[in-house]
């Protein structure tokens, strides 16, 4: 079993995107129009593609950084407070954050039904979204990858641009459909698509024939997660699969951030691709097991020891 890095040592992760408070209410049923229901549940999480992958990158002994529109000014936007504090008590540097004086953070209500269903109501302040990072190059300083989302694309875009000059590799969670046209699938150097990002992007259900279409847009190694089902990948034109671990999903929110923050760290410590993807589902797999969204990211030992005992004898 390999060792963890330390808190200290660890690779340093900068994730520039999107970071929210996620209330989360559990269900028997979703109550019909104009009536009451009591939750038989609630919590109130971290949420966010950025937040999300960090917190899974600090727990698998990695270093990591937030770059995130956030409303202000500190003491009235008391969500992008909550956002900053929880952010912190993760061990995660939030000096580069900006926070936007009149404008209120994003948040999203996640209501889960008995059968694990889910519908979500989120808000995004228009004024959140002019936002822009104040010094990418510094920003970015000593990184060894950056971890970007299309959340808020002309945010992260600087950021993308500085780290791709400085030579770093940087992974786009391409969570939400995009342009073929977009520039952040030409700067980045590895995009791992969502299933439903990749299929509005390409125009097409074949998941194989949109990775190819994506393909002639830009040089960045491609990949898709689908759920329960095999992940897809392309290699020097061909297409590879790496099946997804079966466990017993209890909680699926946050798990594509999760699983981008474990690719993004796998890759700046080197490991090669299959790999990094194995790491990866692995971290994923492990979160959905348990409530809480993606502050139910595991610890490196937990990934390795699960890893370990579904090795290939």
């Amino acid at each position: 079993m390999a060792s963890s890095p330390n808190s200290t040592g660890g690779k340093l992760i900068v994730c520039a995107g999107m970071s929210v408070i996620d209330h989360v209410y559990r269900l028997s049923a979703f109550p019909a129009p104009g009536t009451k229901t009591r939750a038989e549940d609630f919590f109130s999480v971290l949420g966010g593609c950025a937040a999300n992958a960090a917190i899974a990158i600090s727990r698998l002994g990695g270093r990591t950084r937030v770059i995130s529109p956030l409303g202000g000014p500190p003491g009235r936007d008391l969500t992008g407070d909550n956002v900053l504090a929880k952010l912190q008590y993760e061990n995660i540097d939030v000096a580069h954050v900006v926070r936007v004086d009149g404008a209120v953070s994003s948040r999203s209500s996640i209501f889960i039904d008995g059968d694990g269903e889910r519908t979500i109501v989120s808000y995004r302040d228009p004024r959140i979204e002019v936002a822009r990072p104040h010094d990418p190059q510094n920003a970015i300083a000593g990184a060894d990858a950056v971890l970007i989302d299309n959340r808020f694309p002309e945010f992260v875009l600087p950021v993308a641009r500085a780290a791709a000059a400085a030579g770093n590799i940087v992974v786009l969670d391409g969570d939400k459909p995009t342009r073929l046209t977009d520039d952040l699938l030409t700067v980045a150097t590895h995009i791992v698509f969502s299933t439903d990002g990749l299929r509005t992007t390409a125009g097409t259900d074949d998941l194989a024939a949109a990775l190819s279409l994506v393909a002639e847009r830009t040089d960045a190694f491609l990949a898709v997660t689908h759920g329960q089902q095999d992940m897809l990948w392309l290699e020097k034109g061909a297409i590879r699969r790496l099946p997804a671990f079966r466990i017993e999903a209890v909680d699926t929110l946050g798990a594509g951030d999760v699983f981008h923050g474990a690719f993004a760290l796998a890759l700046a410590e080197g490991q090669a691709i299959p790999a990094a993807m194995r790491f990866a589902a692995a971290t994923a797999a492990i979160k959905c097991s348990r409530m809480g969204g993606g502050a139910a990211a595991p610890e490196r030992d937990e990934v390795e020891q699960f890893l370990d005992a579904r090795s290939e004898k």
